[in-house]
């Protein structure tokens, strides 16, 4: 090998040696941001919070219009009851 190819290869390998640094240089200054980390995290639990609060919601409305859909109903097997019984009272009197 003569000094020009080894020159090149030297300068290739600081090349890469200084690419690999820099990426782990901004890995480190990125855990090392906590303030940017935390922000993060909050939207993160925010958004899923949010999800939630949208699945409840549908759930409660849910059961809302079925108990609505038997409302009716109770009432009026309510009506037959006493009804019934009114019936029943007379006749034993």
């Amino acid at each position: 090998m003569s000094t020009p190819e080894i020159r090149r290869e030297i300068e290739q390998e600081i090349e890469q040696a200084r690419a690999r640094l820099g990426a782990t240089v901004e890995e480190l200054a990125a855990k090392a941001d906590v303030k940017a980390r935390a922000r993060g995290k909050a939207a993160e639990v925010k958004a899923n919070a949010q999800a939630r609060a949208a699945e409840v919601k549908a759930e409660l409305t849910g059961r809302a219009r079925q108990s609505q859909r038997r409302w009716p109903l109770a009432v009026a097997a309510a009506v037959v009851v006493v009804a019934a019984v009114a019936v029943w009272r007379r006749r034993q009197a």
